[in-house]
């Protein structure tokens, strides 16, 4: 009985008579037995872990294509800006072989994006707005402007390549002339273009992905210097690599330092995708080959075949980062404790640290 301060104006009401009946104890009926007669459960008893057994968070319908795309993102934009710098210190096949590379990364990650996208025009569409607020329109636009300069740039050297065989008659010397201007174009969007899919994981509601946008995009830009440099191991000459040695290192340490600063800010169930199952498996390979890789290539850099090994374990690892990471965001929307309990642990420090005047948090 609940009571209230109204409860003064209502009259008593008068005591009710009890009647007794003598009625045989019922028996309990298992479910799919009875004769119609008697009340009987229908069903077993369950237990419902969220709204109809269905996930709290629905995850983005991305599989391998966009993996794919995370990956050879990362190695396009950071072999830009391998290649510009290799330009500044005369190192010629450096230089071609990262533009090349940068190249062959952004024709590969364009069509594995419009894979995705099932249809091609779905890519054009995407491009009629510029929103600043939409790490997606963003990413398109950096994406789209980034192939074009380093298409500019990978013309120049396949044409250099194939001793001026190409086709190009007079439209050579203006290939020349912007091909210097293009390549630096590139290597300023090649940044942006490594680290902006973090941006764009850590803006959806994933439990891990949105957990882990603080330290994410410092993760990708690690793996792709990573891969970027691993790369120039395997395909430039010894006399040529030592930029792309130590910015391997660089991007062992950093990558380190960066996944686990990432999973220090997120609570354990959100980054329990990380570190258990197929993903956190494929997070621990690249976890050991970036140490076996970044140890090869500081050691042992001045040897062809340890140099080319290191290499292909820096890109092999880099690559089983990024399939790692959008795996492991993927899983964590299958367990509605990963969605609940994180926000209830935010919930209570708010409250802790007296927060109670917002649209948020109220007293509790």
């Amino acid at each position: 009985m609940t009571l209230s301060e109204f409860d003064a104006y209502r009259p008593d009401e008068p005591p009710r008579r009890r009647r007794r009946r003598s009625r045989p104890p019922r028996r309990r009926q298992e479910p799919g037995t009875g004769d119609g007669s008697r009340e009987m459960f229908m069903v077993d008893d369950v237990e419902f872990t969220s709204y109809y057994g269905r996930p709290i968070v629905k995850a983005p319908p991305w599989e391998s294509p966009i993996a794919v795309y995370l990956f050879v993102g990362g190695l396009a934009g950071a072999s830009s800006l391998l290649g510009a710098g290799a330009r500044l210190t005369g190192r010629t096949a450096m230089r071609r072989n990262a533009r090349l590379t940068a190249l062959g990364g952004v024709l590969v990650g364009t069509a594995a994006l419009i894979e995705d996208l099932g249809r091609p025009e779905r890519f054009l569409h995407m491009m009629r707005v510029v929103k600043p607020t939409s790490p997606m329109s963003v990413g398109t636009w950096i994406l789209s402007t980034f192939a074009t300069a380093s298409g500019v740039a990978g013309a120049a050297e396949i044409d250099r390549l194939l001793g001026e065989r190409l086709p190009l008659g007079p439209l050579r010397r203006v290939l020349r002339a912007v091909e210097t201007p293009a390549a630096f174009g590139a290597a300023a969007l090649g940044a942006p273009l490594a680290t902006y899919t973090a941006v764009l994981l850590g803006d959806t509601a994933v439990p891990t992905w949105n957990a882990s946008r603080h330290g994410l995009a410092f993760v990708f830009g690690s793996s792709a210097t990573m891969a970027a440099s691993g790369m120039q191991l395997v395909l430039t000459p010894t006399a040529e690599i030592g930029p792309a040695r130590a910015l391997a290192v660089a991007g062992v340490a950093g990558d380190l330092a960066g996944m686990h600063y990432t999973k220090a800010q997120m609570h354990p169930l959100e980054a329990e995708p990380l570190e258990e199952g197929p993903a956190g498996a494929k997070l621990a390979w690249a976890e050991r080959l970036a140490v076996a890789g970044g140890i090869g290539a500081l050691l042992g850099g001045r040897h062809r075949w340890i140099a080319a090994a290191s290499g292909a374990a820096l890109v092999a690892a880099s690559a089983l980062t990024r399939f790692g990471v959008l795996e492991a965001g993927r899983e964590s929307v299958k367990d509605p404790r990963r969605v609940v309990e994180p926000q209830k642990a935010r919930l209570a420090a708010r409250r802790a640290r007296g927060i109670t005047d917002d649209s948020i948090t109220t007293a509790g």
